[in-house]
């Protein structure tokens, strides 16, 4: 049987491409211009063609010919655009340039032609005066010929054990005469514990001593600093055991619930759903932004997997 094909674009260090290889997708090309990124990107992905630039300077024609495909053959196109300028972490300018580039991938949405494709970003995106951004994006993808819709999906119901809200906005080719839609919770939310407890518990890390007061303070997912004021973080929390994790954030390292001391960089990557084998390359705080950054490979997985047989497997 032949793999339905994706090509992904802002691939990051291959949070989605795991998702969709999971799914059985065969990825033709990932797009990114971080160096570390495309590094951890091609230790996991060794065999997938990477485009290292800048997605302004890349064509439709040069993406279909590093692909080996023709406008209109590939099934998904997949990207998720930086969206700090959405972020309710943030300041949400309206006018950051950061906000822009979705017009780059709409631009290669014209150009390939797709069957599907998917977009992922930060709920801030549909909240407040900035749902002004997001009604703006849903135009110009149905201007490209598509009939999309986006909702807010939570990683938590779909094997990821962490409350992670994202909007997901599919769309399908009007050709195709099918409706865009989303896969349905999977189970209930799966916890920390059943994540990581199978990894060695360590050691108490070398902190200062009121950092580790506060941890012993801090309530289960409760910041060391809501728990001692002006002591660590409030974006940074000692985990509860029997629940799924906080959004993780690429600035923080989360705190273990059993010793005082920050997640490592494989405790994060799995609370993300990567598998423990999965490798990132550089520092640790280069891994720190590459987690956070990502899209959890398991609610891509369920994402892809809805997409092949409710859209794919329905337009042939």
């Amino acid at each position: 049987m032949v793999k339905p094909t994706v090509i992904s674009t802002f691939a990051g260090c291959g949070g989605s491409s795991l998702g969709y290889q999971m799914a059985g997708f065969h990825e033709l090309l990932a797009v990114e211009w971080n160096q570390n990124a495309v590094d951890t990107f091609r230790l996991n992905f060794p065999d997938v063609p990477v485009y290292h630039g800048d997605i302004a300077k890349l064509t439709g024609e040069e993406c279909m010919r590093l692909a080996g495909i023709e406008k209109g053959q590939l099934d998904v196109l997949d990207g998720s655009p930086p969206c700090q300028g959405f972020s309710t972490a943030g300041k949400r300018k309206f006018n950051d340039p950061r906000n822009t580039l979705f017009k780059e991938y709409s631009r290669l949405l014209s150009e390939l032609r797709p069957k599907v494709f998917v977009m992922e970003n930060v709920t801030g995106m549909v909240k407040g005066y900035m749902k002004q951004a997001y009604l703006q994006i849903i135009k110009t993808l149905r201007g490209c010929g598509y009939k999309a819709k986006g909702e807010v999906l939570n990683a938590m119901y779909f094997n990821v054990p962490q409350s992670r809200e994202r909007v997901i906005i599919i769309g399908v080719r009007e050709d195709l005469g099918i409706e865009p839609s989303h896969p349905k919770p999977q189970g209930g939310a799966m916890s920390v514990r059943k994540a990581i407890g199978h990894l060695p518990k360590g050691v108490q890390g070398k902190h200062e001593p009121q950092i580790i007061e506060a941890w012993h303070k801090a309530k289960p997912n409760q910041s060391l600093r809501k728990a001692c004021s002006n002591v660590g973080s409030f974006q940074s929390v000692r985990l509860d055991p029997d629940r799924p994790s906080p959004t993780q954030i690429k600035a923080h390292l989360n705190w273990h619930y059993e010793v005082p001391r920050h997640l490592t960089v494989q405790e994060a990557g799995c609370i993300q759903s990567f598998p423990d084998t999965f490798k990132f390359a550089g520092s640790k705080g280069q891994a720190k932004e590459r987690i956070g950054n990502s899209v959890p490979p398991n609610l891509m997985k369920a994402i892809a997997e809805h997409i092949k047989v409710n859209i794919l497997e329905a337009a042939n």
